[in-house]
């Protein structure tokens, strides 16, 4: 296991003052994509709101483009977070494309060289959700993987403690079956900045197994088993295992995760469910499951607005508007859960301290 735990705080052996004056069993509140709570999601200015409210840690998807550049969307398919669709030199790359199963019609980033990704710029995600960040598009370019090491490396100076990234590895079987792999330019990134290394601030995530398996022989830093609550991961799918996530949540799966990886990021859901109202009920044994084999948990995602909310803790009828989001948060610390992806990292960051 890296030096570096999953709170965020090196171990002395690395000669890096201690954040909390020693090994915290506080738990790490990750920026999920930055702070898309308040800013277009995978852009520096998020990024870097997420550093400045206090988390050590960020999320940061990635795919490549077609000359082999790693950037920062949460798909390849852009027309959602970019102004692609406002640019008429480039409407003939519309195109439908099946991603994992799933048929989708858009822009993709693997048709776009990292010079065209440029001349675009962000646009926010969930305009109906969040109004209030559709005055930010079109201020900011799509981030590389490298700029964002930058950024990390800059404000962590300033700020004086140690910054990281979760960098997830997005859609590897379809990148992998184009023969555009993401996992060769990650760990290329990593070698160049010195950061496949123990106690490197770096923890590396997918929800595809057969990868991460592979990567765990190709880096000295943890890697992170993301599931979700339905489904299966696209490497199973693509070649006929038939297990599920929810397999791999069983004590048995938990153990053959833990011979390769540190940590696990379940969907919420898997953690605490929700009834058949939207309502929240009581903690699985997840939690307890996967510490007994050695991994520690950290759930998405946690978002302040009603939509995203258990029914009993919405403020109102109103999507848009915030609930009771730090009462959920803290029935999911109560339930021993080692750190949370969070879209608004300060209200997050509350509740750990509260806790």
């Amino acid at each position: 296991m890296s030096g570096l735990s999953l709170l965020g705080v090196a171990s002395p052996a690395d000669g890096v003052e201690e954040e909390h004056g020693g090994e915290s069993a506080r738990p790490v509140v990750v920026g999920h994509r930055g702070a898309p709570g308040y800013r277009p999601e995978h852009t520096l200015a998020s990024y870097e709101l997420a550093f400045r409210q206090g988390v050590s840690w960020v999320d940061v998807d990635l795919v490549p483009t077609k000359d082999g550049r790693l950037v920062a969307r949460h798909e390849n398919e852009i027309g959602g977070t970019t102004d692609v669709a406002q640019h008429p030199e480039f409407a003939s790359r519309r195109t439908t494309k099946t991603i994992d199963g799933t048929e989708l019609t858009g822009w993709f980033t693997e048709d776009f060289t990292l010079a065209e990704l440029k001349t675009l710029r962000a646009t926010e995600r969930i305009p109906g959700i969040r109004p209030h960040n559709t005055i930010y598009n079109g201020r900011w370019e799509i981030p590389t993987y490298q700029e964002v090491l930058d950024l990390t490396k800059r404000l962590g100076k300033q700020l004086h403690r140690t910054l990281g990234t979760y960098p997830e590895v997005k859609h590897s079987t379809y990148f992998s079956s184009i023969g555009n792999p993401t996992e060769p330019k990650l760990v290329n990134i990593l070698d160049r900045n010195g950061l496949n290394r123990p106690g490197a601030p770096v923890i590396i995530q997918s929800f595809e197994v057969t990868n991460l398996k592979e990567l765990s022989k190709q880096v000295r830093v943890p890697l992170l088993q993301l599931t979700s609550a339905s489904g299966a991961p696209a490497d199973f799918v693509a070649t006929g295992d038939p297990r599920t996530y929810a397999d791999l949540l069983t004590p048995a799966g938990l153990k053959e995760i833990s011979t390769y990886a540190d940590y696990l990021g379940p969907e919420k859901n898997q953690v605490i469910p929700r009834d058949a109202a939207g309502n929240l009920t009581t903690p699985s044994a997840l939690v307890a499951d996967a510490h007994a084999v050695g991994l520690k948990v950290a759930p998405y995602t946690f978002r302040n607005e009603n939509g995203f909310l258990p029914a009993d803790l919405r403020s109102s009828a109103d999507p848009a508007a915030w609930g009771d989001i730090l009462a959920e948060e803290a029935a999911f610390l109560d339930a021993d859960v080692d750190g949370l992806f969070a879209d608004q990292p300060d209200t997050a960051l509350l509740a750990v301290t509260e806790s």
